[in-house]
């Protein structure tokens, strides 16, 4: 045995092997002994360690190569798959109606248009479901519980109504009423925040006026022609379900493209 082998088995930990540097500089021929080191350092890694499994390669994202992603890529994936996982299950639904109360619906990645026509005049409903999610109801705090029992989640977006009837469009922009919004005696689930009437097109200059300053009958006779319309209380709150059920899919979504960056596929 010469003496890069008796050097070799007196190693305790075969590792220091894969750098024999410093012993292969004092011998002439080295490339004969970088190759008898390459050996020695595959005998006892074959010995001691058992061949990895494909599955064992695998990364969380599915790829072949874990060295593909960083750490956090690769932590943000795992963490990503579970919450899809537990949204999913959350959905209510996991379909849209593509009509509403008589209003066709159509989807625009994060805008949803509602329409209705009639003989003399046409309806249009615009909303968006960005930002437009909180809870039901305030948290009902305990000091027995770690967590606070918090309310359903609902997407209550602004929206805004235009009637057309010729040329002619009567634009009013509406929303949600919060707890403390509601008057005595009233009910009503949405207000009138804007309202506003031109001709063609809509441009900076047409004139508008908040809901806040018309006269109350007047802004009371425009919520039962509003009503005369189709958009009641009980539509408003239709419109929220429906808004809430999107907004939802499309969080999924936004989860599941997160998670393909994360992923690189």
């Amino acid at each position: 045995m010469n003496n890069i082998l008796r050097v070799a088995f007196k190693i305790n930990n075969c590792r220091a092997l894969l750098n024999p540097v410093k012993n292969v500089l004092s011998l002439n021929n080295s490339f004969q002994q970088r190759q008898i080191a390459r050996n020695i350092w595959y005998m006892c890694n074959s010995r001691n360690k058992e061949p990895e499994s494909k599955l064992s390669k695998l990364c969380t994202c599915g790829c072949m190569n874990k060295q593909v992603h960083s750490k956090a890529e690769r932590d943000l994936v795992e963490f990503l798959t579970e919450e899809i996982l537990a949204e999913r299950k959350a959905q209510k639904s996991k379909t849209l109606p593509t009509e509403l109360d008589g209003f066709k619906v159509q989807l625009n990645a994060a805008e949803v248009i509602l329409t209705k026509q009639t003989d003399n005049e046409a309806i249009k409903i615009s909303f968006n479901v960005n930002h437009t999610v909180d809870t039901d109801a305030e948290p009902d705090i305990n000091a027995n519980l770690d967590k606070p029992e918090i309310g359903e989640l609902k997407s209550k977006p602004a929206f805004k109504v235009e009637i057309a009837r010729g040329k002619t469009t009567l634009n009013l922009l509406c929303s949600f009423l919060g707890t403390d919004d509601h008057e005595e005696g009233y009910n009503d689930v949405y207000g009138i925040d804007e309202i506003s009437i031109y001709d063609g097109e809509w441009n900076e200059n047409v004139y508008a006026v908040s809901g806040e300053v018309v006269d109350t009958y007047l802004y009371d006779l425009i919520l039962n022609y509003l009503e005369e319309k189709g958009i009641s209380n009980e539509f408003v709150h239709k419109l929220s379900e429906f808004s809430t059920t999107y907004e939802h899919s499309a969080y999924i979504g936004l989860l599941e493209g997160l998670s393909k960056f994360a992923s690189g596929k």
